[in-house]
């Protein structure tokens, strides 16, 4: 079993989407724009030496903007992973944070009908991932409980190298336990580790800590919740 502090993860924010340009909110799951598909494409030019070769686990929000994304982004790491009997994880508790229409994810019937995700295996998600209820609600207490599940959820993993396809607020809740508004740009790639090795995380935090900026494609595009609570004054 690797160390937690031994752990690579590499967190990802997902490329342009509707709602980031248009500033519509009401767009349902956002998709990618034309922008958004480049910036991935350009990911994938990036990474396709480096992370690609190395991760051996690759685990997405099952929202459609980081879906394409990681399709797109990481094409080479499908392949790698594919060839080792590994199946890439859509996880529903990646999901955005907000209860809005671009940050609720679609029913599980919906994308497996999508052909672009005909290959993904969308078995994680229940009836209830897009509820944004329970424990998917969008309180601050539980969104930092589901940042502290999916925190421990990265560190019991047997892998050593994880690359994470998550939303802008999802993953200052990750890294930081708050929506502290800190930028995440389109695109982004972030590589973290584990602060202390699990027999010594007495809280069961699992906290991560930064090493380096390993990509950034896209420009600092707001989240749903810069937009809607005033911190974001657009241009």
């Amino acid at each position: 079993m690797v160390k937690a502090t031994e752990k690579r993860i590499y967190l990802t924010r997902h490329a342009q989407a509707e709602h980031n340009v248009e500033c519509d909110y009401s767009i349902p799951d956002a998709p990618l724009t034309a922008l958004g598909r480049q910036q991935s494409a350009e990911l994938y030019e990036s990474t396709k030496g480096t992370i690609q070769m190395t991760a051996d686990l690759l685990v997405s929000s099952a929202l459609r903007r980081p879906l394409s994304t990681m399709i797109i982004g990481y094409a080479d790491l499908i392949k790698k992973l594919e060839a080792e009997g590994k199946k890439v994880i859509v996880l529903p508790q990646l999901q955005e944070c907000n209860d809005l229409p671009c940050d609720t994810g679609s029913p599980r019937e919906v994308l497996e009908a999508d052909p672009e995700y005909a290959d993904l295996d969308f078995s994680e998600l229940t009836p209830d991932w897009t509820s944004k209820q329970g424990f998917y609600a969008c309180t601050v207490s539980a969104l930092q409980a589901r940042a502290r599940w999916n925190r421990n959820w990265l560190r019991s993993r047997p892998e050593r190298d994880i690359v994470v396809v998550a939303h802008g607020d999802c993953l200052r809740y990750i890294t930081e336990g708050i929506n502290s508004g800190s930028a995440w740009a389109n695109a982004e790639v972030r590589e973290f580790t584990f602060q202390v090795d699990e027999e010594h995380d007495q809280r069961g935090e699992a906290w991560l800590v930064p090493i380096k900026r390993v990509a950034k494609e896209g420009a600092d595009e707001p989240t749903s919740s810069e937009m809607t609570d005033g911190r974001h004054v657009p241009n």
